[in-house]
């Protein structure tokens, strides 16, 4: 039998983002019940609400949490009721070549994509019984939430939810972006465009592993001062500053340019900035279909490459409990990355305050 309702945010295609109470089914074979305790607000939930990614179902938004086990399925070994957990919204199959390869990132076998449970069903029903959906696999705001056990990685009790909250999306996409996908050194340089949620956490990677410069670019005063905090070397306003020129006149070019927003503008204007044989690293995501243009003679003539980035590159059963563990060893300034924390109900607000480059990272509480 179903839970009781409880209230949900929910992004119909017909009738935009509404709050709608629903109820979830017990936890099946290989599944577990979180409760959930914090959720942050993601660009890729803004994405759903804004059009950018159509949905032709009404979904439960929010991809990014933590929370407390309440109940675990039957086959269930890793987890028990009581365990803190973090949410990984990219659930590997375990199964296709990329998994089998040690490059679960590039799952082909995952439905978290197709914003179901692996089995390809939901968990969900509104209070007229009919289905309501996980946004990538999870749908996290929400009280409680069904997921398989792959997709929700056991951290420490002493690690607050809302930094377990931000462990399940943008701080992994951000920190894996320098130290995986791209692969920083020591001293290289990089600049960082975009300072959101992400983009601080990439600019926390690069403090990290110990690149200088490190340059971060904002239209926002408030974020650019985070930024500085968090360790950027230098601070440019993007609405004045012809980025690729001050890099290539003070720089030679950088070694890194990361770009955190998802804007196909600015992405064309990335490998202006590098020196050769540097990498671009596309870290925001864009609309679907979105295009952007280069010049490829630029491109093979300096050896400058384009690197995607899917979370960071990242495993969340590896890379989730060692940033946790960075951050409760002071190495990772996560507080600071906590702007507002909202009830569930005002998600409306704070997806303004997101389209309104207000703050850092909100977090709502159910």
């Amino acid at each position: 039998m179903p839970s009781k309702l409880s209230p949900a945010i929910v992004f119909d295609p017909t009738e935009g983002l509404t709050s709608r109470d629903v109820s979830i089914r017990p936890a099946g074979p290989g599944e577990v019940e979180i409760e959930v305790r914090a959720a942050g607000v993601c660009h890729s939930d803004l994405h759903v609400v804004s059009g950018d990614w159509p949905s032709d179902r009404p979904l439960v938004l929010g991809h990014e949490a933590a929370g407390v086990v309440t109940a675990a399925g039957a086959g269930v070994t890793s987890l028990k009721a009581g365990d803190h957990v973090v949410l990984s919204w990219f659930a590997p199959c375990r199964r296709c070549r990329g998994c089998v390869a040690g490059t679960a990132w590039l799952c082909t076998g995952t439905k978290a994509v197709a914003n179901t449970l692996p089995d390809s069903t939901t968990a969900f029903a509104d209070d007229r019984g009919e289905p309501v959906w996980p946004y990538l696999g999870l749908g996290a705001f929400t009280e409680r939430l069904i997921v398989p056990e792959v997709a929700a990685v056991k951290v420490p009790d002493a690690l607050p939810f809302s930094i377990g909250a931000l462990l399940g999306c943008s701080v992994t996409t951000g920190v894996g972006a320098v130290v995986n996908t791209a692969g920083v050194r020591p001293g290289e340089s990089a600049v960082v465009i975009g300072t959101g949620g992400v983009g601080l956490s990439v600019v926390m990677g690069l403090r990290l592993i110990g690149a200088d410069p490190i340059i971060a670019v904002d239209l926002s005063a408030e974020r650019l001062a985070t930024a500085q905090r968090f360790g950027a070397t230098h601070i440019l306003d993007g609405a004045g500053t012809d980025v690729a020129a001050w890099c290539r006149q003070e720089f030679g070019g950088v070694d890194y340019a990361f770009e955190a927003i998802g804007s196909p503008k600015v992405i064309g204007t990335l490998p202006a900035m590098l020196a050769p044989g540097g990498a671009a690293v596309l870290v925001g995501m864009a609309a679907t279909g979105a295009t952007a243009s280069f010049d490829p003679f630029d491109l093979a003539d300096q050896g400058k490459r384009i690197l995607g980035c899917n979370y960071g590159s990242s495993i969340g059963e590896i890379d989730i409990p060692k940033l946790a563990r960075l951050y409760l060893a002071g190495q990772l300034p996560l507080d600071d990355l906590v702007g507002r924390t909202r009830p569930l109900r005002e998600a409306a607000a704070a997806f303004d305050d997101l389209r309104s480059n207000i703050g850092v990272r909100t977090i709502l509480e159910p």
